[in-house]
C-alpha cells in the first residue's frame, strides 16, 4: 500500500515540476493576455540592464542633522525620478553625506543627472518688494496638470506654514508678479518664471499657469521639486553601462548558474544514487521558488552579485543534502537499516544545518543594512537562497527520500550505501521496528503536550471566569 502510495505521490511531483519550469522560463499568449515567466518578470539592475549611476555630495555649509536632511533628500529624489517615468531607480545612502543613484536601462543619461542636479534651492519672491515669501522648505509636491481654462499648469502643494505665508502674500499683492528664482551650488541664482498673482490662494494649493504644453509644465515641475532637497547637492562622479555589457554579463551569470547546477546534480546522482536524485529535484524546487520569489518581491533587483548569491546559497543547499546524506552512510554503516538510517540522518543532521544557515543569514542582514548598491542584490538573494534552501533541503528532500524508501526499502545499492567492518551480515528488520517506536513515541509526546496545553488554558479560562 506505502509502494503505491508512494509512487503516485512522486508521479504528481513530477508533474508540478514540469509546470514549475514551464511557468518559470516559457512566456506564451493566454486569450487576450500574455503570461511573462519568472524569469522574465525579475527586475534587473544596472550592471545587467545598463543604464546610468551618478553619486552626490552634500555642499550643505550647514552640518546640523545632516544625516535626517540627507535621507530627506533621497526620498525627495527617489519620488522625482519615479514621477519623471523611472519606476527603477535606486538610491542608497553612502556614509553621511553622499547619495548613489542609479536607474536601470536609461536611453538617455544626461536627462537624469539634469533632473538630479540643475536647481539646489528655490525661492518665491515678490517683485515689487523683493520679499522672499517661500522656499523649497515650504513646497511638498509640485506636479504637471491641465485645466479647461489655463491649459498646461504647474500645481502647487505646500506645508501649513507655507500655505500661511502664500496666503497672506497673494493676498496683499493681486495683480502683481512673483518671480521663482533657483541657484545650483556654485553658480549665480536664475530666474526660471514670474507669474502674475491673479487671486488670493489660502488653501495652500497654488497653480502656475502660462505653460505652452505639457514638457514645460513638466520641466518646470522637477526643477521646483529638486529645489526642495534638503541639502544642496554636487555631482561627484557618474558613469553609463551599456545594454551590450549588461547583456553578456547576464548571459554569462546565467551560464555558470546553469552549468554549476547541471554539474552538482550529475555529481549527486553519481555518488548518492536515489538520494542525489532526490536531492536533484529539490535543487530544481528551489530555482523554481528562487525565480518565482525575485519575480514577485516588491524592490528587488537582479543584479551580478546577486547571481553570485543565487548560485552561493545553491551550494548550501547542496552542502545540507551531503551533511544529511553522510550522516545516513555512516547510520547504515553501523548496523542500522535503510529507513533507520533515513530517520537518523535527517534527525541529527538537522541542528548542525540550521545552526551553518543561522550564521549564514546573520552575515546576509548586516550586509543588507550596511551594505549599498550591489552588496544590497547580494545580500538579498543570499538571504532568499538560504531560506529557500532549508526548507527545500529539510522538507522537500526528507519527503522525496521517504517515497523512494517506501518504493524500495531493502537494497541498499540505490542509495550508495555499504555495511562497515564487522556489520556485513547484521539484519535490520528489528532496526526498523525500533524507528517505527521512535516514531509513535515522539507523536504520542507531542499529543500529550497538546493535550496539557488544552488543559492548562481551560483551567486559566475558568479561573479568570471566577475572578470575574
Amino acid at each position: 500500500m506505502k509502494k503505491k502510495s508512494s509512487i503516485v505521490k512522486l508521479s504528481v511531483i513530477g508533474v508540478v515540476l514540469i509546470i514549475g519550469i514551464v511557468l518559470s522560463f516559457c512566456s506564451f499568449d493566454i486569450g487576450l493576455t500574455t503570461y511573462k515567466s519568472f524569469a522574465s518578470s525579475i527586475k534587473l539592475g544596472l550592471d545587467l540592464k545598463g543604464g546610468v549611476y551618478a553619486v552626490y555630495e552634500s555642499v550643505d555649509e550647514n552640518t546640523e542633522n545632516l544625516d535626517e536632511r540627507m535621507e530627506g533628500t533621497r526620498t525627495m529624489l527617489l519620488n522625482l525620478l519615479q514621477k519623471k517615468g523611472y519606476p527603477e531607480a535606486t538610491i542608497v545612502k553612502e556614509g553621511t553625506s553622499r547619495l548613489r543613484v542609479e536607474v536601470p536601462d536609461v536611453d538617455n543619461p544626461q536627462e537624469i543627472f539634469s533632473i538630479i542636479g540643475k536647481p539646489a534651492s528655490i525661492r518665491f519672491v515678490l517683485d515689487e518688494t523683493n520679499e522672499q515669501v517661500i522656499t523649497g522648505d515650504h513646497i511638498e509636491r509640485a506636479e504637471p496638470g491641465y485645466t479647461a481654462t489655463d491649459g498646461y499648469v504647474v500645481q502647487l502643494t505646500l506645508n501649513s506654514e507655507g500655505a500661511d505665508r502664500f496666503a497672506d502674500a497673494t493676498t496683499n499683492n493681486i495683480n502683481k508678479t512673483m518671480s521663482i528664482y533657483v541657484q545650483v551650488a556654485g553658480e549665480e541664482e536664475q530666474k526660471i518664471s514670474s507669474p502674475t498673482i491673479s487671486v488670493a490662494i489660502t488653501n495652500g494649493r497654488a497653480v502656475i499657469n502660462g505653460m505652452r504644453d505639457y514638457d514645460e509644465a513638466k520641466n518646470l515641475s522637477d526643477q521646483i521639486m529638486s529645489g526642495t532637497f534638503s541639502v544642496k547637492l554636487s555631482l561627484m562622479d557618474s558613469s553609463t553601462v551599456s545594454a551590450t555589457l549588461g547583456e553578456q554579463a547576464l548571459f554569462y551569470g546565467l551560464l555558470a548558474g546553469a552549468i554549476g547546477l547541471a554539474l552538482v546534480i550529475v555529481f549527486m546522482c553519481v555518488v548518492y544514487k536515489l538520494l542525489g536524485a532526490a536531492a536533484s529535484v529539490s535543487l530544481i524546487v528551489y530555482t523554481i521558488l528562487m525565480l518565482f520569489f525575485l519575480a514577485v518581491i516588491p524592490g528587488v533587483q537582479l543584479t551580478l552579485p546577486g547571481i553570485a548569491g543565487i548560485i552561493l546559497s545553491l551550494g548550501m543547499a547542496v552542502d545540507a543534502n551531503v551533511i544529511i546524506y553522510e550522516r545516513m552512510k555512516y547510520e547504515y554503516r553501523n548496523g542500522k537499516s535503510i529507513m533507520a538510517s533515513s530517520f537518523a540522518g535527517f534527525r541529527r543532521a538537522t541542528m548542525a544545518i540550521v545552526d551553518s544557515n543561522v550564521t549564514t543569514i546573520i552575515a546576509g542582514i548586516m550586509l543588507f543594512i550596511f551594505g549599498t548598491g550591489s552588496i544590497r542584490g547580494f545580500a538579498i538573494t543570499l538571504l532568499i537562497g538560504i531560506v529557500l534552501s532549508l526548507f527545500t533541503s529539510m522538507i522537500v528532500t526528507r519527503g522525496i527520500v521517504k517515497y523512494f524508501i517506501n518504493i524500495n526499502s531493502t537494497n541498499p545499492k540505490l542509495y550508495g550505501f555499504r555495511r562497515g567492518k564487522g556489520f556485513e551480515n547484521v539484519e535490520a528488520d528489528q532496526t526498523d521496528v525500533s524507528v517505527q517506536q521512535q516514531m509513535d513515541k515522539e507523536r504520542e509526546e507531542k499529543e500529550e503536550k497538546k493535550r496539557a496545553k488544552k488543559d492548562k488554558d481551560k483551567n486559566a479560562g475558568g479561573l479568570a471566569n471566577e475572578n470575574i
